[in-house]
Parts: C-alpha cells; sequence; structure tokens
C-alpha cells in the first residue's frame, strides 16, 4: 500500500480527500492541517508522494515543498491551490513539484494524477538500462542525479524540472528535442500553461550556459529545441 502525505488546511475538504482515496484508491494517507505539521510528518516517516495544498497558515505548500526537497529529492509532489496564475504554476514546477492542481477540481481527476504519478516513478525504478546522468555540454559538466552543473569551479543547481529538461536537451544533443515530446515526458500534457512553463525552464537553462560560446539552445520553429555544442 503506498503511503500518501496529504497537507489541507480546510478539514472537510482534508477529511475527504483522505476518505476517498483510501477507499478508492486504496492508499494509506497521513492528513495534516499546516505545513508545519506538514513538514514534521514527512521528517519522520516514509511517504510515496505529497499533496501540498498552496495556502496555508504557518508554512504555505511551496515552502513546504522546497523543505521537502531538502529531504528527499525524488518523492513526487502534486500541488493544490484555488490560484491558476502562470506565475504560480511555474512557481510550482520550479520549486521541484512534479504536478499542479487548481481548485475546484473532481477527486478522480486528482486519483488520477496520482496513479500517474507513482506509475511513472514505478517506470523509472524498474527499467532494465538506466538513462544517462553524467554529461559534458562544452566547457559544462552536468550530473543530472545531483541536479548539478560545473563550470570552471563553481556549481549551479538545478530544479527537478530544469535537470529533467536539460537531460533530454543532453541526450537529444545536436538533434531536435520535439516540443510534444519534452512536455509529455516532463510533464505527462502538452498544453498550453506547460509550454508556457516550459519556456521559462529553458530561458533559465540558456543562462546557465551563457559562459561557453560554443553551446546553444536553438528554436527550431515549428519543432522544438536544439542543444547545439559547437
Amino acid at each position: 500500500m503506498k503511503k500518501i502525505l496529504l497537507v489541507e488546511d480546510d478539514p472537510n475538504l482534508g477529511m475527504l480527500l483522505q476518505d476517498y482515496l483510501q477507499l478508492k484508491g486504496k492508499f494509506d494517507v497521513v492528513l495534516c492541517t499546516d505545513g508545519d505539521e506538514g513538514l514534521k510528518a514527512f521528517s519522520k516517516q516514509n511517504f510515496d508522494l505529497c499533496i501540498l495544498d498552496v495556502m496555508m497558515p504557518k508554512k504555505d505548500g511551496f515552502t513546504l515543498g522546497k523543505d521537502i526537497r531538502k529531504i528527499n529529492q525524488n518523492v513526487p509532489i502534486i500541488f493544490a491551490t484555488a490560484k491558476a496564475m502562470m506565475e504560480d504554476k511555474a512557481s510550482a514546477y520550479d520549486l521541484g513539484g512534479d504536478d499542479y492542481i487548481t481548485k475546484p477540481f473532481r477527486i478522480e481527476e486528482l486519483l488520477l494524477r496520482i496513479n500517474a504519478l507513482l506509475k511513472r516513478v514505478s517506470s523509472k525504478e524498474t527499467a532494465s538500462e538506466p538513462a544517462q546522468t553524467q554529461f559534458e555540454i562544452g566547457n559544462y559538466k552536468f550530473d543530472y542525479t545531483t541536479q548539478l552543473i560545473h563550470f570552471d569551479g563553481k556549481q549551479q543547481k538545478l530544479s527537478t524540472k530544469e535537470a529533467e529538461l536539460l537531460q533530454l536537451l543532453c541526450l537529444k544533443k545536436n538533434t531536435v528535442l520535439t516540443r510534444e515530446e519534452a512536455l509529455l515526458s516532463i510533464w505527462h500534457d502538452d498544453n498550453y500553461f506547460n509550454g508556457r512553463s516550459m519556456d521559462v525552464f529553458l530561458s533559465k537553462l540558456r543562462k546557465y550556459l551563457k559562459e561557453d560560446p560554443k553551446v546553444e539552445i536553438l528554436n527550431v520553429h515549428g519543432k522544438g529545441y536544439k542543444l547545439l555544442i559547437n
């Protein structure tokens, strides 16, 4: 039975989600009502997935997600919020979130997203040939496992989504990574908002790699992107 940390400050919604996921999804769900309580629970127990409300007292969901990432880089995180602004979606992914759901939502949709994330994690764990994790990008060295770019004695820490996107670009070095392939592989949905989020991360990756003029991330019109190393 998979264990889920649910942090939701609305007690009625929290108990409704807890009961539904335990009954329909057959999950063990630990419910916390604020960010501080959620962090304490995560520090003491092992969880397979976290669902974090963003607007909470004491510690908001984004701050909690950032604290969780300091403890565990890999546990899937779903952010839930009443906000639907592009900046909030970008923040969710930039902080290492794996998915984002806007309130009000159907509980059935949340269950589908949970199962998709857990299936993705399971597929990674059972893959017979793990993907390459060490790359040389011109004068840079990129370690996907630690999510670090090394250059000239310095290092740049990447968010989870930035690291996943750069790994895909490296694996397709000097060839086109299609926009749809990147969105479906990392976000599992090629909708407009996820596309805008990816554009933000591409801009950040270009900034991280700008010190080496031989390295470029090109837009290929109508197709996608290319990590070009001259």
